[in-house]
């Protein structure tokens, strides 16, 4: 449909799970995308050579989005390189989890430097693009854990809590120069990462989501592509939960 046409995306943490799903499906809808990752692997040049066969323009930069010098310098080398910034996902992320009472000061740290301080990192570097073009769109990738809080995942929770908080912020702020924010929630979504765990642990997460299913990354990419089109032109400030009902 090419509702993404001419524009240029940013996705950060882009190399796999939702972030890759995200940065397939603005290809498909005709968006040049630049996507950032911590390390260069086989993941990272493989969705280059996959995005640039689309047709569009594509490149990844190896960056470190909880460094906020380094995500000053990929941004501006973005800008650069594309002309240009229409949308910004901010979607890299980790989990450290543990109960309370055996969590360390740096998995606390890590967590909230990697989940948190990025998006005020990213967000901050692209804002003066967006500003000065009147138009834009941030997409911050949250969870359902930062709506209803999770055991064993105080950090985690905490981390993404805090991006609908700055998200909610950025969209009161930045609104008047045309530049929109919003958060997605995913719930239990089926990825490398949960693909480790016991099929027991599955079906027992399955049980609680009234759908039945685990999540799709491409399924959540579907309502980072409405963020970040002209259909959700009037909508700011808000967050999406992609979930199964899961959390209502």
């Amino acid at each position: 449909m090419g509702l993404l046409q001419g524009k240029v995306a940013i996705v950060t943490g882009g190399s796999r799970g939702i972030g890759k799903a995200i940065a397939m499906m603005f290809a498909q809808e005709g968006a040049n995308v630049a996507f950032t990752d911590i390390r260069e692997d086989e993941n990272f040049t493989s969705l280059e050579k996959e995005l640039n066969a689309m047709g569009v323009k594509a490149k990844g930069y190896v960056s470190n989005a909880a460094d906020f010098n380094d995500c000053q310098v990929t941004v501006d080398k973005i800008a650069e390189d594309f002309g240009r910034i229409d949308a910004l996902i901010n979607n890299a992320g980790i989990t450290k989890d543990n109960l309370l009472m055996r969590m360390t000061e740096e998995q606390w740290d890590l967590v909230l430097n990697v989940n948190l301080k990025s998006i005020f990192n990213m967000t901050k570097a692209v804002q003066k693009v967006m500003l000065k073009q009147k138009s834009g769109s941030i997409v911050n990738m949250s969870s359902v854990v930062g709506v209803g809080g999770n055991a064993g995942q105080s950090n985690y929770s905490a981390s993404k809590a805090g991006m609908i908080g700055f998200t909610k912020s950025i969209a009161k702020e930045l609104g008047s120069r045309n530049v929109r924010c919003n958060a997605i929630a995913p719930g239990f979504i089926i990825t490398e990462m949960t693909g480790t765990l016991p099929k027991e642990v599955v079906e027992g997460w399955f049980e609680k989501i009234p759908l039945r299913r685990g999540g799709t990354p491409e399924e959540v990419a579907k309502v980072a592509l409405f963020f970040a089109s002209d259909l959700s032109s009037y909508v700011s400030g808000q967050v999406l939960t992609v979930c199964g009902a899961m959390q209502t």
